[in-house]
């Protein structure tokens, strides 16, 4: 086949699963965590690794930040074999114990995104494979981390978060936002919900495990709100949990 357009190759990887950070920063990192791990390809937001997990090759590839460049790159990584896609990224805690440092498991998103609405209607929920997210869950507490599993909120402006007061919607951003704390929403991120609505549309399994950095909400109450940005740990569980779905794959072969 040709080289897919944006992401800049093609489907001679043979790999089945993928790893997808936004950040092409952290690629090589994640990278790391796998076994022989090798560069393959930049082109435009997406870098792209290969390394392999019990026997099987496992692609690395950044997204870029929010949902078009999500949803193309999941495309095109379609395109050329993968089936299994798990996102790594970082969120803003929401619910009051979802603390810096923590791990969020999403086994659904809010659709606050444009993205997604362009594949299905609203009313149809954005939601993770359930396989994908058991082994995220169980990858996550084995690491002796604090793993929470729910619903988060998936949008556009991460400055329409931030600073919601000084946008013209704000009234409006910050009563949707009010809404998604009381009905349980765990975190805010920015990619989720492309990621799960278009593999849901293509029929490929998604998941999605992020580290928390902050709250604000903690903030706001004023409770303790520690900060942590290192995402070793969503890393090391998302790789972890790689190798669980390889596994069982092959006991069911």
């Amino acid at each position: 086949m040709e080289k897919m357009y944006h992401v800049g190759f093609d489907d001679t990887h043979g790999a089945r699963y993928a790893i997808l950070p936004g950040d092409p920063g952290r690629v090589e990192k994640i990278a790391g965590f796998l076994e022989n791990p090798r560069f393959l390809c930049q082109h435009r937001e997406y870098t792209t690794w290969l390394g392999e997990l019990e026997g099987e090759n496992v692609l690395v590839m950044s997204t870029g930040m929010g949902g078009p460049s999500t949803a193309i790159g999941v495309e095109e990584l379609y395109q050329t074999g993968v089936r299994t896609l798990i996102r790594i990224g970082t969120c803003g805690g929401m619910a009051t114990p979802v603390m810096g440092g923590d791990l969020v498991v999403a086994n659904a998103a809010i659709r606050m995104e444009g993205t997604s609405k362009e594949y299905v209607p609203v009313e149809f929920p954005a939601v993770s494979n359930i396989e994908v997210t058991n082994a995220l869950v169980a990858a996550g507490k084995s690491l002796g981390i604090p793993t929470h599993c729910g619903v988060v909120q998936c949008k556009d402006s991460f400055y329409g978060q931030h600073s919601p007061e000084r946008m013209p919607m704000g009234e409006e951003l910050m009563q949707k936002w009010r809404s998604w704390i009381m009905a349980g929403c765990l975190a805010s991120e920015m990619e989720s919900s492309a990621l799960f609505i278009v593999s849901s549309v293509l029929g490929a399994r998604a998941g999605c495990i992020l580290n928390v950095c902050w709250n604000q909400e903690r903030k706001r109450q004023g409770l303790s709100n520690p900060e942590c940005h290192d995402t070793t740990n969503a890393v090391k569980a998302a790789v972890e949990a790689v190798r669980l779905l390889i596994r069982q794959e092959k006991a069911a072969e």
